[in-house]
C-alpha cells in the first residue's frame, strides 16, 4: 500500500487531504502539533522543530508522497512582537523544509512526490500579513528549487495557492478583519469560498501518473482573485 504523510493532517486542509487519500486507497499518516478525532494514524510533530521531524520519521523505510499543510498565520506588523513573526515563519517555511528533508531520501525515484500548501499570499501582499507572505512566498520559491534539484530523479514537487477556503483559519481571518464569509466570498469573482475538499481534489490531482510532466508549479486555487487588476 502507499504510504502518504500528511503535516497538518488532522483539521482543516490537511485532514481533507489525508481523508481523500484514504478514500482512494493510500495508506495515511498524519503529523500534527495536537490530535484530533481522526481515523488516520497520528504522531504529534511540531514540524517546525528539526528534532520532532526527525524523530517523527524513524522507522520509515519508504514514503510515496509528502503533503505539507502544517501552517500558521496571524496578523502582524512590524512595530508588533517578533514571537508571532518566528512562530509563523517556523511553521509554514521551516516546517515545509524539514520535512522535504526528511522526506526525500524516503521517496521513490520516478514516482515520488511532493506538494507544498502554500497561498495565493506566496503570489501577492496583503499590509498586516508581513510574516505570511513571506514564508508562503518563500515555499513557492522553495517549491522551485527543489523541484529542479529532484527532477533527475524523476520526482515532482509542486504547491498549491488556495485563496478563501472554508476553513478555522480563515474564521479567524475573518474576525481580524471584522468581516463576515459572505463579505469574504463577495470578493472573490466566482462568488463563492473554496472547500477544503477542492483542495485536497487539486492534490490528489498532482500525485497521479498523468500529472507527471508537471513540476516546479505554483497552482492558484482562488475563484480567480489573482486575475484582478
Amino acid at each position: 500500500m502507499r504510504l502518504a504523510i500528511v503535516t497538518g493532517g488532522t483539521r482543516g486542509i490537511g485532514r481533507a487531504v489525508a481523508d481523500r487519500l484514504a478514500t482512494d486507497g493510500w495508506d495515511v499518516l498524519a503529523l500534527a502539533r495536537k490530535p484530533a478525532p481522526s481515523p488516520h494514524r497520528f504522531i504529534a510533530c511540531d514540524v517546525a522543530d528539526a528534532v520532532a521531524v526527525r524523530t517523527a520519521f524513524v522507522g520509515l523505510t519508504r514514503i510515496d508522497t509528502l503533503v505539507n499543510c502544517a501552517g500558521l498565520a496571524g496578523a502582524n506588523r512590524l512595530d508588533g512582537d517578533d514571537a508571532l513573526w518566528h512562530a509563523i515563519i517556523g511553521s509554514n517555511l521551516h516546517g515545509t523544509y524539514h520535512c522535504c528533508k526528511a522526506a526525500l531520501p524516503l521517496l521513490p525515484n520516478g514516482t515520488g512526490r511532493i506538494v507544498n500548501i502554500a497561498s495565493v499570499l506566496g503570489l501577492r501582499g496583503v499590509p498586516d500579513q508581513t510574516a505570511y507572505c513571506a514564508a508562503k512566498h518563500a515555499v513557492v520559491g522553495f517549491t522551485r528549487a527543489l523541484a529542479l534539484a529532484v527532477a533527475p530523479r524523476g520526482i515532482t514537487v509542486n504547491a498549491l495557492c488556495p485563496g478563501w477556503v472554508d476553513t478555522e483559519m480563515a474564521a479567524q481571518r475573518y474576525a481580524e478583519l471584522g468581516i463576515s464569509a459572505e463579505q469574504a466570498a463577495s470578493t472573490v469573482p466566482t462568488g463563492r469560498i473554496a472547500s477544503p475538499e477542492e483542495v485536497a481534489d487539486a492534490t490528489i490531482w498532482l500525485l497521479r501518473p498523468e500529472s507527471r510532466g508537471i513540476t516546479g508549479h505554483a497552482l492558484p486555487i482562488d475563484g480567480g482573485s489573482l486575475a484582478l487588476p
